[in-house]
């Protein structure tokens, strides 16, 4: 991918990610720490039992991370299999005969496409993300 769509892709998703940090993973983070504390501090338990009351903590948030996780490595994979395609129709075109400044003006008309079009995506992605990290019990 064009350096400059590959700058444009990653801006957008490296906001998203932060805001969702700031609004939902920070105080699941500050939750889970507290529980874990808390779980720390019941000097009746066994170790095992506190073992298992921190892991309890964990498990929102590491249900988030992996939510969160698989939504970036799915755009990946489509966007990846978009710009795949964009290879497949210049190399098809370069095998025609046609001159490398029409193949790379192809490339690029694709690939800005595909860029456009993910981008596209990305406040539904985020709508979707904010939803399921809502229901997620802590």
């Amino acid at each position: 991918m064009a350096e400059a769509h590959q700058a444009r892709v990653q801006n957008e998703v490296e906001n998203m990610v932060q805001s969702l940090e700031r609004e939902h993973i920070r105080d699941m983070q500050g939750r889970m720490f507290r529980c874990s504390a808390d779980c720390c501090d019941r000097s009746s338990d066994s170790m095992v039992q506190v073992h298992q009351c921190i892991e309890r903590c964990h498990n929102p948030l590491a249900k988030a991370q992996g939510l969160v996780t698989s939504e970036l490595e799915k755009f990946q994979d489509r966007l990846t299999r978009c710009t795949m395609h964009c290879n497949d129709k210049a190399k098809d075109l370069f095998d025609t005969g046609a001159k490398d400044s029409a193949v790379r003006g192809l490339m690029e008309q694709c690939v800005g496409s595909c860029v456009d079009d993910h981008m596209n995506l990305l406040p539904s992605m985020t709508r979707r993300l904010k939803e399921n990290l809502d229901s997620i019990e802590q």
